[in-house]
């Protein structure tokens, strides 16, 4: 079936420039409903849920890398013909959106608690209206193909609905409780947080001695928080350590404070670690919390929830840092201190959002029990029912959650999902579901839930869970989750657990891929105190959002970190200027797309040929989630091969008379162009539409691989003749001819494979035919095919001749002082190995200037010849 000629279009711009571009063709997309999923179709799906954005964020760098590669899957996904739905959304946040609207409230001085619960919740609801989610409009900027229609937060009435439903179903299957336990406390924040909450630094601090008993009795414990031994009920050693034997079962007081505790043996106990003994505070340690529960030993408590020491005594009423040197003074004052160390640099967690250091501490909270879920969350991964990708990311995951400790869900904050457990007046405990009324005369659970309890939800309440949806039924599971390494365990973890829980074994998602975080040039982590951090939106203004996108999905393998610098990004803009400025000559040439003419020249042949293999590596690339190794095919097929070479042949064919040279140049760019869109979706969309004369790129087809164009004979000829072509330019840049210089030339073509193209090969060359004064003064041998060319009077032979002798005489004298080098043997024993190398290095490539020199000025025609 012949392909109808698409109607003449308008001439593109000389010049390709992003900001004319990309908001005329947003919004042209969605008003068009592409992006619009349709859980009635018949196609096979492709769905994702964008991992949430927090609705006080915006666009920063990862997000960029995060959501380039998820709108390439989605965009290749529609043109495969599959029904495709990338799901967007945005996550309350409530420690850091509570944060941000108590510093507004306080901006008029005014707190929470002046304004009471309701009023504040309905203060964040209207900052959420009028300031949040600006992420989301920031997302169209970069290209986000997402189907806005079935835009979520986790808040909305029917999300909000699936967490009360889950949580009763796991509060009645006896997988959430209550009891007090050792959770990370905020003192700024007054909350419990997550552990992805809590960001661990390097800090300074003190290592601190202190004898406790006396005598015989007497025993060395070191803390870096000598604070918390107002809080200690007993001292533990390891059972086989034999310096204590004698002491375990035995009492010994503790200093300051007059009470008698235990000795007691555990195996938790380092032996090898300072003194192999340590002291035991567990109301104020995790450890230390877990000796205490297997000793039976009592919590007490000697901080408030601000961090103010609550223990009777002189040091009540101090903030937690203020009683630490006090403390200490004290023990130095009774001669307890055995040895101090400062500084001394250990682990210590913030509050990620007001930097705040973390206190452990005892506290009554909601907890999942994670045994049973967690054990399905592994094995959903070891059966394949998902795919971890890159495959050795798989074991992290299981060393996470094979050894999962219950989950704290609750949080003390009023911005978030109330726990939906009410108590009655004698002490009644009842979990109310979502279509239940609490009994009259019951209070509920102030706290909120952990926002990542909500959004381990999300990729199955965001197609209507609990109820029946078409789209639950479409798209659950999700084909892919993209997301980084860095929370794998924090959210991926949780969203397995759920979602095998809630969807009666089917997990979430059928493949998670992981990519790394983005980084510097040179590796190091982005950072402001590092002053290397990119504003994606800033390049976006600057260089386009093709080439933002391009240069993150160029450095994006599987797993890994990404590489990225301004440099690379105004490369690849560059990048997206030549394919304009290519596909413009083609259009200005009469390139159409229609049926390939039955007369192709070998360099027809050629491209084609090339164009097949390259598409069949990159739709395998994409599938293996390899966006670093698709982008680097398709950036040296179209510049190098598409425009450095085929584009060249093209003129000349084109102006030898050979029309359908516009057909092939035509296809190729098609071809190109939708490989290209799911990387670069906005110049393709411009140039596709201009070339075809069709409504989008958006709904064209992905290209397929048509094996009879694959043509090695073709490859090898046109092979044949790029090489001839460099050499020869590599050749007469030595003679000093300039590029655009016409000189003439014998070329001994005559029954080889390149005899046809002759004509070609002197138009890229600038070879004149040998005239009856043809005298060669130059000939070079490349392959099978001798090039003689006639330089006389196109070089100035006598400056050419001054500037070798100069550049010869730099490079003996390098080889000779490279020689002096390593022909010293005082210098060859103490110079490192990496110095000697280099010399090395210097020497080769001296030798190599030196026969490169000396053949050029042989090649030198006679004076004035």
């Amino acid at each position: 079936m012949t392909t109808p000629t698409p109607e003449p279009t308008a001439e593109l711009p000389s010049q390709y420039t992003p900001a004319q571009v990309e908001t005329r063709s947003y919004e042209r997309w969605v008003s068009a409903g592409y992006f619009t999923a349709d859980p009635g179709s018949e196609r096979a799906p492709f769905s994702m849920v964008l991992p949430p954005p927090n609705v006080t964020g915006s666009l920063h760098i990862g997000h960029a890398l995060d959501h380039s590669i998820q709108d390439a899957l989605a965009r290749r996904a529609r043109m495969t013909g599959a029904e495709t739905l990338w799901l967007p959304g945005m996550d309350h946040a409530g420690i850091a959106t509570q944060n941000v609207v108590e510093r507004e409230i306080a901006k008029d001085g005014v707190s929470r608690h002046d304004l009471g619960r309701e009023a504040f919740v309905e203060r964040v609801w209207r900052w959420k209206d009028e300031s949040g989610g600006k992420i989301l409009g920031q997302m169209t900027k970069l290209g986000d193909s997402v189907d806005w229609s079935r835009e979520r937060f986790t808040m909305d009435e029917n999300l909000s609905r699936a967490v009360q439903t889950i949580f009763k179903s796991l509060f009645d299957d006896g997988l959430i409780y209550r009891a007090e336990r050792i959770i990370n406390w905020c003192p700024r924040c007054l909350t419990a947080l997550s552990d992805i909450e809590v960001e661990h630094t390097e800090d300074e601090g003190e290592l601190i001695s202190i004898r406790y008993g006396s005598g015989d009795d007497a025993i060395v414990v070191a803390t870096t928080r000598a604070e918390t031994m107002l809080g200690d009920t007993a001292v533990a050693v390891h059972p086989a350590d034999e310096r204590y034997s004698h002491l375990v079962g035995r009492e010994v007081e503790l200093p300051l404070t007059g009470r008698m505790i235990p000795i007691v043996a555990d195996e938790h106990v380092d032996p090898a670690f300072g003194t192999g003994a340590v002291k035991v505070t567990p109301a104020h340690d995790p450890n230390d919390f877990e000796i205490g529960r297997r000793h039976s030993l009592p919590s007490v408590a000697v901080m408030d929830e601000r961090g103010v020491i609550t223990a009777h005594g002189p040091f009540e009423g101090l903030d937690r840092f203020e009683a630490r040197p006090a403390v200490v003074a004290a023990l130095r004052a009774e001669g307890r201190i055995v040895a101090e160390k400062r500084p001394y640099l250990h682990s210590v967690g913030h509050c990620s959002r007001c930097k705040t250091v973390v206190e452990p501490r005892l506290s009554l909270q909601w907890f999942v029990n994670v045994g049973p879920l967690a054990k399905a969350a592994g094995d959903a991964v070891r059966d394949g029912r998902t795919r971890i990708h890159p495959p050795e990311m798989a074991k992290r995951y299981f060393d996470w959650v094979d050894d999962m400790h219950d989950w704290c869900i609750s949080r003390q904050l009023w911005w978030g999902h109330r726990i939906p457990v009410w108590y009655g007046p004698a002490g009644e405990v009842v979990c109310v579901g979502p279509d239940e009324e609490p009994p009259a005369g019951y209070v509920q659970d102030p706290d909120v839930l952990d926002t990542w309890f909500s959004s381990g939800l999300w990729p199955f309440s965001t197609l209507g869970w609990p109820a029946q949806t078409p789209e639950l039924a479409k798209f659950y599971p999700t084909s892919v989750l993209v997301t980084g390494y860095d929370i794998l365990f924090f959210w991926v973890a949780r969203m397995m657990m759920l979602g095998l829980y809630a969807m009666d074994g089917r997990p979430p998602f059928h493949v998670v891929a992981l990519h790394g975080m983005v980084r510097d040039q040179y590796g190091k982590k982005m950072s402001k105190s590092f002053g290397n951090v990119v504003d994606p939106l800033d390049w976006i203004d600057r260089y386009g959002a093709d080439a933002t996108r391009f240069t993150l999905l160029r450095g994006a393998n599987p797993g890994a970190d990404v590489a990225i610098s301004e440099e690379w990004a105004a490369g690849s803009r560059n990048f997206c200027n030549k394919i304009w400025n290519a596909a413009r000559f083609a259009l200005m040439n009469g390139a159409a797309v229609g049926d390939l003419p039955a007369d192709l020249t070998a360099a027809d042949r050629w491209i084609l040929s090339r164009l097949q293999g390259v598409t069949s590596q990159v739709d395998t690339a994409l599938a293996e989630f390899e966006f670093a190794k698709a982008c680097d095919l398709l950036y040296h097929f179209a510049w190098d091969e598409v425009c450095d070479w085929y584009v060249e042949l093209a003129k000349i064919q084109i102006s030898s008379g050979l029309t359908g040279t516009r057909q092939v140049l035509g296809h190729v760019f098609d071809a190109l162009l939708r490989l290209l869109h799911p990387l670069v979706p906005f110049v393709t969309e411009e140039l596709w539409r201009a070339l075809t004369g069709r409504e989008s790129i958006v709904i064209a087809h992905w290209p397929v691989a048509d094996s009879r164009f694959h043509d090695p004979g073709a490859e090898t000829e046109i092979a044949q003749l790029q090489d001839l072509v460099t050499e020869v330019r590599r050749f007469r840049s030595d003679q000093g001819l300039k590029p655009g210089q016409r000189v003439a030339a014998r070329l001994s073509l005559t029954g080889g494979p390149l005899e046809a193209h002759e004509p070609a090969i002197r138009t890229l060359l600038r070879l004149d035919p040998p005239g009856d004064t043809f005298t060669p003064t130059a000939r070079l041998a490349v392959g099978s095919v001798t090039v003689e060319l006639d330089t006389a009077g196109a070089i100035d032979v006598a400056a050419e001749r001054k500037r070798l002798e100069k550049d010869l005489a730099a490079a003996r004298k390098e080889a000779a002082q490279t020689a002096g080098k390593l022909g010293n043997a005082q210098f060859m024993a103490k110079a490192p190995d990496d110095v000697v190398a280099n010399v090395r290095a210097r020497a080769a490539k001296a030798a190599d200037d030196i026969t490169r020199l000396e053949a050029q000025l042989t090649a030198l025609p006679a004076a004035g010849g």
